[in-house]
């Protein structure tokens, strides 16, 4: 049975990204207290947690009834195992009913750190979500969308593209019913596109010219570290790039339709919203 909505407190970590952004303000109006868990732990229903300060993990799951679990900055980067092993412990602790933690799709490591998670016997389920669309509209590489430029190490390796507000809605119907647990959903948006393709149909949209520019594992490493991205976390998120990008992640899924009852929006959907003008 789902539990009421208005009786539930749900803790979201990573509050200010892209999905967590999203995934507070739905359950706010769903109105479901929410508890938005940043750094600085500002707003009204702020409160502090981070990653890398694990005494403000247990503060921030007191009295919580579930908990969206995105960490940062990936699943599979190092550290992520033990990170979710002892936070599913807090978890635990504090009485937490239900666990979802969003995960990227077609990574080992990303599974060991959900197993690691899962230890805690907490209801847990995982979300594991292909590229967002959004990442060409926020973050680091809409600065080269607006330059012109997107440099990327995928070759013509096809990536179906999932919009993140139908990943947040996914977030949040998990994160409210109880039927979803102990499952594994897989989200990706209803087609294959390139790189090539996405820079096209951006330049279609908009009315300017944006180039794909393919890069090596090396060069991109570079690239993100004149960003001002530290060596380690730049070369480890290259080669995690270039792993996601090698073809096995070129198919779609309908996970969309299986939780929400619709259709996964479409990117030519998405990039008319962003830049048709």
């Amino acid at each position: 049975m789902t539990q009421n909505a208005k009786q539930e407190t749900v803790l979201v970590t990573a509050a200010t990204g892209k999905t967590g952004t999203r995934v507070t303000r739905r359950l706010d109006e769903k109105g479901v207290r929410v508890r938005a868990g940043s750094r600085k732990g500002a707003g009204a229903n702020g409160v502090a947690f981070d990653w890398e300060a694990p005494e403000t993990w247990a503060p921030a799951l007191a009295g919580a009834t579930a908990a969206y679990v995105a960490y940062y900055p990936d699943l599979a980067a190092p550290g992520a195992v033990e990170a979710m092993r002892t936070f599913g412990r807090e978890a635990a602790a504090a009485g937490v009913g239900r666990l979802v933690a969003l995960s990227g799709r077609g990574e080992p490591q990303a599974v060991a750190a959900e197993s690691a998670l899962g230890e805690s016997g907490v209801g847990l389920t995982v979300v594991r979500a292909s590229f967002f669309a959004q990442n060409f509209s926020e973050g680091p590489m809409a600065e080269g969308v607006a330059n012109g430029e997107i440099l990327f190490p995928a070759g013509d390796t096809a990536e179906p593209f999932i919009d993140a507000d139908d990943l947040a809605d996914v977030l949040v119907t998990v994160l409210t019913e109880d039927r979803h647990a102990g499952r594994v959903h897989e989200l990706t948006g209803p087609r294959l596109l390139t790189f090539a393709e996405v820079a096209a149909e951006i330049s279609r949209v908009s009315g300017r010219q944006v180039r794909y520019v393919p890069v090596s594992c090396a060069d991109y490493s570079g690239a993100v570290q004149e960003m001002g991205y530290p060596e380690a976390d730049a070369v480890w998120l290259a080669e995690l790039f270039t792993t996601l990008m090698d073809g096995h992640n070129a198919s779609t899924t309908d996970g969309v339709q299986e939780v929400l009852g619709r259709e996964a929006r479409d990117f030519s959907d998405f990039a008319r919203d962003i830049w048709g003008g």
